[in-house]
Order: structure tokens, then sequence, then C-alpha cells
């Protein structure tokens, strides 16, 4: 997310009511070091900066933002990713140094430069993020006057406090993990996010860090997240805007388990990593929609019987961006009419006549009109609760998609209408 309110703490903002009960329990990866501090890019009495060291050989795979106004960091970040090695990630929250201009990317290079000289690496293999208010020039020396402190204090283990500190109007740290066998050898997943408002699907719609100690080449960990970001951090939306910041990073030190060397994504011995990383991205995906700004509710949207998965999921879209479909939610109205519009104004193919619509299971409009069987008060229910699922069958082909929103409640209003103050 690009924009940045108050921090929590001091906003006071209620945690959201869709929050894990607990913060996971991550264990130490090999290979990578963490610590953060308090630079003051823009928050007081918090952390602010994020720094993990990582092993010599580390591999990098990454995907960005599509916005045609990225921040510095996204645009330094692309570049330098083709060298295919990490050494340092550096995370500010506060600033998103974003259409900063020349300042922006020379704060960038002076940023990589001094993390390169603390950890004694080159300038092209540190990573950078930065999430915050865009426009505003970020304070660079602020960062790198703490490298050095950071540096000496990185420790394995330090997930909760690294998940905290890259925090904007979130109201919960965000993190997950998972095992996965490469060969019959265990390897470790690790990962952190943050998002909560500026959260639409057009790449990663967020920041997130993901660290594996398996030995994987740059070639292989990039097809494993491209591929398994479409059913996770490209499925979620919050308000449909796109962030000029996104970014979603994979890490392998290569220090876990030595397991046999995989030279292809499609190589068979790595389907049950391929599938635990998968669920680590859905996982940390759905905790930033449950954490969007104001919301009460997470909505799944199914729409299946379209002509295609790419018209499946453009229905969805419309369904799950819809202001009236959300607020409707929000209140507790099943009101299925907003739905029909949902679908008609996405501009796919639709059959009135052959258009199906549920709500938890329960239908409410089929064969052109509302359901014969339909009850107000079981339609109500369904979309009263804490989760809410929304089934809509075109019946025209095969094409099947689904995506997650939340509702749009006041909350979204007064965080978004006082973030800058």
């Amino acid at each position: 997310m690009a924009k940045s309110a108050k921090s929590t703490q001091k906003a006071g903002h209620a945690v959201s009511p869709l929050a894990p009960k607990a913060f996971p329990k991550l264990p130490p990866l090999a290979g990578v070091r963490l610590a953060t501090g308090a630079a003051g890019v823009r928050y007081q009495q918090r952390t602010d900066v994020l720094l993990a060291l990582l092993a010599p050989g580390t591999q990098v795979a990454g995907v960005f933002t599509t916005s045609k106004t990225a921040s510095a960091p996204v645009l330094w970040c692309r570049d330098k990713l083709k060298g295919n090695e990490a050494r340092v990630l550096v995370v500010n929250s506060g600033n998103a140094n974003a259409f900063t201009g020349k300042a922006g990317q020379e704060g960038v290079r002076e940023i990589a430069e001094e993390a390169a000289a603390v950890a004694r690496c080159r300038a092209s293999e540190v990573f950078m993020a930065s999430t915050g208010v865009i426009g505003e020039p970020l304070p660079t020396q602020k960062i790198t006057k703490v490298l050095a402190g950071l540096a000496a204090q990185g420790a394995a283990g330090n997930w909760r406090a690294a998940a905290d500190a890259i925090m904007t109007t979130d109201t919960y740290p965000k993190a997950a993990t998972a095992t996965a066998l490469i060969d019959g050898v265990k390897v470790t997943i690790n990962g952190i996010a943050k998002g909560s408002g500026m959260i639409a699907p057009d790449m990663a719609t967020m920041l997130s860090f993901v660290f594996t100690d398996a030995n994987l080449p740059a070639g292989v960990l990039q097809e494993c997240l491209s591929a398994g970001v479409g059913p996770s951090f490209n499925a979620i939306t919050v308000d449909s805007d796109t962030s000029t910041s996104d970014t979603l990073m994979l890490f392998a030190t290569g220090k876990g388990g030595k397991h046999t060397p995989i030279a292809k994504a499609s190589d068979k011995k790595l389907t049950e990593f391929r599938r635990a990383l998968d669920g680590l991205l859905l996982d940390l995906a759905l905790q930033v929609v449950k954490d969007g700004e104001g919301a009460q509710k997470l909505i799944r949207i199914d729409v299946s019987g379209a002509q295609s998965d790419a018209a499946a999921k453009k229905i969805a879209l419309s369904i799950a961006n819809s202001p009236l479909v959300k607020t409707a939610i929000a209140g507790n109205d099943a009101n299925w009419g907003r739905i029909v519009m949902a679908v008609g104004k996405s501009g796919e193919a639709a059959d009135r006549d052959r258009l199906t619509i549920s709500f938890g299971g329960h239908v409410v409009a089929e064969k052109g009109m509302r359901a014969a069987k339909y009850n107000e008060a079981t339609a109500t229910k369904a979309v009263a609760g804490r989760e809410v699922v929304i089934a809509v069958d075109l019946g025209l082909g095969k094409g099947a998609a689904r995506v997650w929103t939340c509702d749009l409640t006041h909350g979204y209003i007064d965080i978004n209408g006082s973030y800058r103050s």
C-alpha cells in the first residue's frame, strides 16, 4: 500500500474483527537475520525500518506493481532482479518514495550503497521497498544512519518485529509459515506482509516478503512465484486501487537441509514445495483483505459458467469492487439486485435467463427472476456473518474464478479522510 495514516497505535484504530487470534510461530530460518529500528521517517515512537541480512548466494525472485507511476524502490528492484542474487533487504514505512523525482531515485541509491557497505556486498544485491505517503521526499539520511546499528543487532527469529515495522494503516501484523519436503528433505518457508487499503489485484497489491531455506535457483523461484500470485494476491481487492509500491519478493538462502538440485520448476520433486508456497501466499493475501480499512466482513465471490476463466475473473472483480455490493453486505442487506447490476456492467457475456445467484448456498435468483424458493430471512442470515460467500453461475461455459474482498464501512472513510493528518 502506498499511503499511510498515523501509526495504528497512535490513530487508535481497533484491530480488525477478522484478525487471526494470535501471531503465528515462525521458526528461525537458516541464512536470514532480521533487525528493526525507529528512524523517525514519519512515525514517532515506533519502529519503521526493517533490515534483513541474507546469506551469500541467496537467490531472489519478485513481482511488482503494474502501476505506470511506480515508486523509486520498485524501479530499482525490477532492475536489480536481473542479477538473481540478494544479500540485503531494506524496508521503510511512513513514506512511499513514490512520485519523488530524481531525488527519490538518488535516495534509493544512497540507501543501497550504505546497506552494501554494512553487509559487505554489492549495491546491486540490495533490495528495497517503501510504503507510506506518496509525493513526500524520503528522509534518506534518517534511514542510512540506522543501518549499521541494525546490522549489528540482526538475529534469527525476529519475525514479529519485522512484521510490525512495515505496517502503516494495518491493524495487526501479518505472517505465515509452512514446511515442505523436496525429495524427502524438509525445507521451511516464512513470510510477512503488510496491506490494508489501496488494495487491488494487479500483481501483488501490497508489500510481502517470503523467505525459504531451500536451495533453488532464481529462475525456478520466479516461475513458482509468478504462478502462485495469480490465485492469491492477484485475487484480492479492498478498494480497487492499485498501489505505486506493490512488491512481493521471494528469497531462497539455500542454507537448509541438503536436497537434490532442482533445475526446473516443473520438477516433480518440487510439487510439495509449490503447494506449500501457494498456500502460504494465499494465507498472507487473505490476512491483507481481512484487514481492509474499516472491514468487518470477509467476502468470497465464486463465479462459474462463464465463457472463459478470464471472463469469470472480470465478473468476479466487478462484483467485488462494487461500492453498492460492499455497502449492502456491510448493512446485512441481501440485495441480490446489486449482484445482477455488477454482472451486467462487467462487459462480459451474460444471459438473464441462465444466471443463478446464491448467498451462502441459498439460491436468491434464477431463470431471469427471483428464485421460487427465495427466503428473505435465510438470505439475510447468509450475509450477516463475518464471512460471506456469494456464488454466481452464468450458465454459458466452463470459465471459473474466485476472488476475495471485504465490506465497505464508515471506517474506510474515517481512515482515508484523514490519513495525512
